[in-house]
């Protein structure tokens, strides 16, 4: 499944500017029981629940594990 609403995560070509802190949030928000992903997202819940107090460099982290997913999707 591959959610084009989703901006880009990080990519080796991204640069120091890219902004990571708009929320990967799509209001499509469903747990999948069997994934542990919101169908939306495709965060954890952990990752949902963290990421108002995350900083920078956790954001960035998670964005580059969405893209990992979408990519094994």
């Amino acid at each position: 499944m591959e959610n084009k609403q989703i901006k880009p995560a990080a990519s080796a070509n991204d640069g120091p500017g890219q902004d990571y802190s708009a929320s990967p949030c799509i209001n499509v928000c469903v747990m999948n029981t069997a994934s542990g992903l919101c169908d939306g997202c495709l965060r954890t819940l952990d990752e949902i629940a963290a990421w108002s107090c995350a900083s920078d460099e956790q954001k960035r982290s998670i964005w580059q594990q969405i893209a990992l997913r979408r990519e094994l999707a």
